[in-house]
């Protein structure tokens, strides 16, 4: 692949440190070779874009998850949602652990673990994929994405070139890298790049500037790259900085070895979790909307590639004892509108938002940093619904989509010298082939947010302008940013300029139709090359449309108040839309090209949501959600006569200027049946001296000595995964015989866990826990116990362990560090330990080995269908008496309606005069969905995903409730309707088709009493 020599590399750099950016960035495309990754030249990339199949690209992506939602009947859903906002493609993580229960098992075909719907999906809607095998990906997962069995030591310290990691990271990502290679784009499929690692800043040795290479991080780079090559991967690798300090695997950085084709970096300027006070470690003590400066980094790390960003903030995840719902209000959509500009100003020209599409930490996915929710405060939220995030994102998406000019930009200058208000800036960039600007612009300083009216100064082919011309004024009110274009192509027409953004444009039957939006009440200003007249088709409460002949065109001032206008000037449409008219406005592509070409997407407004578009001679059907009465407006050829709504005809009418116009009733209301009695029955027998621990479901927990670097105070080594139990609740009997006075246990389980104590049954304390602390110690007094002295005498702690920390800290042990007898001469005789029902063995391999742990009622199976409760008490409510593990199960059919799109969330509260101090996991269908802890707070609510729910028949409702104290614990339960859409998403079609998602109870569960 090309590349610059040393020296001219050097004497950039020379001139960048004196001042001289002006001489690099004002340079025809020509001077910037394209790059290629030596096997193809399907995508190539150079100092502006990527390019793929000879187009230039601003790829604009979100990460999704599909092993936080594991059912993929729903991936179309978050798929055809991404899709209908305007992003060019999306990029997922795969996980590790979700696909290796074991290490001699690796499973890609059962239920959810099969990807290839993902790939298929991606082809179909016409989206590009960003494929990020790991092997760690960190992703707020229980250990970072490392299966689990890897976090004993046996494998060395990991992410490194050990042999013993190495072996076992192959057949995964080896299998990966086989499953990728199949569909590339480089063979006419849609993955366009395969990242390496994750967040793995690792090349130097101290400082990046220094450029000390670490061997052992190379070595380790170099062999999961041989391997993608190996396996059929031949679209470029990639690498993501974990921040701007880093400067690993670019090849404009250094020709040290591990360097990948493109690298990027990764950036979280609103914070990374909701918790802001740990948000000072990187960027300095945090300030809202402040943001940073990508330019100069690029340019220095790596001026002959394109300014990309694999991770750009989406939200942030909510940790343990965070605010109930989540932070949105530090990334809302204001926080869209301005940091997404403010990319783009920065020159950036690939970006993937993290997150787009949150998920659910089901089971024990999570790691200890966050809880049940995994929202992220994403456009796109847990339940799956959209709303102002979305919308906003949406605005700029669409535009990126539509302005291929952008792709292909030098910066020409910024500062406040572009406006008439020094309290607004501008970065001006320019395309050197077709002088298109673009001026990104916004407060001096971002964080504040008051309400700022500018005029703009731009160069344009007509000369330098000071607009708007004619009375009016650019406003940035509150945290808003706009990106305003002069020279701006759309179809054969050219916008010399405009005071208001773009949204989008589409040309049918060789005539284009512009989409403009301004906020609602702002004035705007746009001037026409060649125009010359200009009418007002639809004026829905808009004032003073005035249209002035000059520069050789037409220029149209206006007023905008809500709704949408239309405007004919010459031959053509220009679209005029408030905000929340453009936050429904849509353009659906008539193909599968992620570019989608400005001849094959149709303009679409009213509904909460347009999925898609096709076209069969005259008749266009159009699929999407309402989810109230809607009146629907098409904009399409001529030749479209009819129109369908999710395949049923709409009766329309066509307008003066040309739309097709028809209403749509509202969806039918969706009502959930109640909850009625509840069986119930205690799961903790293990806490009495009688119960036996010689089953199937023990083991003695014997081992002497550990290859985890954390050495135990006391002996046996107590870590629960040297046993091979990994998840959640683990319980661990003592033995002992003669006197004691009490016990000392320091126990270790993440952030927010807890663990409690019985001798002989009777309780004798809990450790409670804290959303700050991962270890725990009590000294437990025996002096209101009764001590046996003819028989062992037993000591059952019950730990509950909320997963593995991150990056280096996977291998922090999860289990008893210090286990003292007090008072005792002979201590301890021996542990016996039970998990999850057998082991790591993956007994369930449906749901997969993170879905449960080790209560009793989890291993003998009472959280699943079918399983028989005939025998059991009836309660009007979930109560325990008592510090005990009480189960209770309910079953409880549904019958929604079809072609509808139907969220519920199960909704967990405590009575106001019950205890706080207990847990409760909830359970459907045999999914552990939730994980209520109301001593730490704060997450009430549950969303659980059609095809869990069985939405036409019976479904399997289960809580575990542990109180931790005497006073016992009350649970209150409801659950409610998030939306129900009208759609072409039928959520009772994809809860059938979901039926082997939703395997039943087997007698072979019985063993593991």
């Amino acid at each position: 692949m090309a590349r610059p020599t040393r020296l001219l590399y050097g004497l950039w750099m020379i001139l960048s440190f004196l001042g001289v950016t002006w001489a690099a960035e004002n340079q025809t495309a020509t001077e910037w070779p394209l790059h290629d990754d030596g096997l193809n030249e399907v995508v190539q990339w150079d100092h502006y874009s990527f390019q793929i199949n000879s187009q230039r690209i601003f790829i604009f992506s979100g990460e999704f998850h599909y092993w936080r939602i594991p059912v993929p009947g729903l991936w179309r859903d978050i798929l055809e949602k991404i899709k209908a906002a305007g992003f060019t493609a999306f990029a997922f993580y795969s996980s590790w652990a979700y696909h290796a229960p074991n290490n001699q098992t690796l499973d890609f075909t059962t239920g959810a673990h099969d990807i290839t719907p993902l790939f298929e999906l991606a082809k179909e809607l016409g989206l590009y994929i960003i494929v990020r095998p790991g092997p760690y990906v960190n992703a707020e997962a229980n250990a970072g994405g490392f299966p689990l069995w890897l976090t004993t030591g046996e494998y060395g310290t990991l992410r490194n070139n050990d042999t013993r990691y190495t072996k076992a990271w192959t057949p995964y990502f080896t299998r990966m890298s086989q499953i990728t290679s199949k569909y590339q784009v480089t063979d006419g499929e849609n993955a366009i790049v395969y990242q390496i690692e994750n967040e793995y800043g690792n090349q130097w040795i101290g400082s990046a500037s220094e450029r000390v290479p670490n061997e052992t991080a190379i070595a380790y780079m170099e062999l999961l790259e041989a391997n993608a090559r190996a396996n059929g991967i031949t679209v470029p690798l990639t690498s993501n900085d974990p921040n701007m300090n880093s400067h690993s695997w670019g090849s404009d950085w250094s020709n040290e070895g591990g360097n990948v084709d493109v690298a990027g970096v990764d950036s979280y300027p609103s914070c990374w979790t909701c918790d802001l006070s740990q948000c000072t470690s990187t960027n300095g003590e945090y300030v809202a909307f402040s943001v940073m400066d990508y330019y100069d980094y690029f340019q220095e790390s790596q001026p002959t590639m394109p300014e990309f960003m694999p991770e750009f903030q989406g939200g942030s995840y909510n940790p343990w004892g965070g605010p109930e719902g989540g932070c949105s209000e530090n990334s809302d959509q204001d926080f869209a509108n301005l940091f997404y500009r403010w990319n783009i100003g920065q020159r950036v020209t690939a970006m993937s938002l993290y997150m787009l599409f949150g998920g659910t930490n089901w089971g024990a996915i999570a790691a200890p940093v966050t809880s049940s929710s995994y929202d992220y405060s994403a456009p796109i939220s847990e339940d799956r619904s959209i709303g102002s995030k979305y919308y906003e994102t949406k605005l700029l998406a669409l535009f990126t989509r539509s302005a291929k000019d952008l792709t292909m930009t030098n910066l020409i200058g910024n500062g406040t010298q572009y406006t008439d208000n020094s309290l607004v800036r501008a970065y001006e960039l320019r395309n050197p082939d077709t002088n298109a600007g673009f001026y990104a612009t916004f407060h001096t300083n971002t964080s504040v947010s008051t309400n700022e009216a500018f005029h703009l100064k731009v160069n344009t082919s007509a000369g330098a302008l000071t607009v708007p011309k004619h009375g009016g004024v650019v406003r940035l009110n509150g945290h808003q940013s706009k990106i305003l274009v002069t020279d701006f192509t759309f179809g054969s027409k050219t916008l010399l300029y405009s005071t208001v953004e773009v949204l989008s444009y589409a040309v049918f039957d060789q005539t284009p139709t512009l989409v403009l939006w301004v906020p609602t009440g702002e004035s705007g200003e746009f001037n026409v090359k060649g125009a010359k007249k200009g009418s007002i088709e639809r004026c829905q409460r808009c004032s003073d449309v005035t249209f002035i002949k000059e520069h050789g065109g037409l220029t149209a001032t206006f007023t905008q108040s809500s709704g949408m206008s239309v405007l004919d000037i010459d031959d053509f449409r220009v679209i005029l839309l408030d905000r929340t008219a453009a936050y429904t406005f849509w353009a659906p592509a008539l193909t599968n090209d992620p570019l989608v070409p400005e001849t094959e997407s149709v303009l679409v407004q009213g509904p909460y949501l347009v999925r898609g578009a096709s076209l069969s001679g005259s008749k266009l059907a159009v699929t999407g959600d309402i989810v109230n009465a809607t009146t629907l407006e098409v904009f399409a050829p001529k030749a479209v006569k009819s129109i369908t709504w999710n395949g049923k005809p709409l009766r329309t009418q066509r307008t003066k200027y040309g739309s097709l116009k028809g209403s749509i009733s509202a969806p039918q209301t969706v009502t959930l049946p109640s909850f009625g009695s509840w069986k119930s029955k205690d799961s903790l027998p293990e806490r009495l001296a009688t119960y036996d621990d010689s089953g199937a479901a023990w083991v003695d927990a014997n081992h002497m000595t550990t290859l985890n670097p954390r050495t135990p105070t006391t002996l046996p080594v107590m870590y629960a995964d040297e046993y091979g139990f990994h998840n959640g609740v683990r319980l661990w009997r003592g033995y002992f015989n003669g006197s004691a006075t009490g016990a000392y246990l320091n126990v270790q389980g993440g952030y927010a866990f807890g663990w409690s104590a019985w001798l002989n049954g009777q309780f004798i304390g809990s450790y409670l826990g804290d959303a700050l602390d991962e270890q725990g110690n009590l000294t437990l007094s025996f002096s209101n116990t009764t001590l046996n002295t003819s028989k062992p005498n037993v000591l059952l702690v019950v730990h509950d362990d909320t997963g593995h920390d991150e990056k280096t800290g996977a291998l922090n042990p999860r289990g008893i560090l210090d286990a003292r007898l007090l008072g005792s001469s002979s201590g301890f005789s021996h542990w016996r330990l039970a998990g999850t029902a057998g082991s790591d063995s993956n007994l369930d391999p449906v749901r997969g080995v993170f879905n449960e742990d080790g209560l009793y009622g989890e291993r003998v199976g009472w959280h699943l269908p079918g399983y028989d409760d005939l025998a059991w008490s009836s309660s009007s409510t979930l109560s325990v008496q008592g510090a005990t593990v009480r189960f209770f199960r309910t079953t409880i059919a549904l019958d929604l309606p079809s072609n509808t799109d139907i969220s519920i969330s199960f909704v967990l509260s405590t009575p106001s005069s019950s205890s706080l101090a207990y847990r409760a996991q909830l359970f459907v269908n045999g999914y552990q969905y939730g994980r209520y802890n109301p001593y730490i707070g704060n997450q009430v609510v549950y969303p659980v995903p059609a095809g869990i729910l069985n939405y036409s028949g019976e479904n399997t409702v289960a809580f575990a409730v542990w109180a931790q104290t005497e006073d016992g614990a009350s649970l209150e339960v409801d659950w409610r309707v998030n939306y129900a859409a009208d759609s072409s998403l039928d959520t009772v079609d994809i809860s059938k088709d979901a039926e082997e998602l939703r395997t039943r109870w087997t007698e072979e569960r019985k063993k593991f009493a």
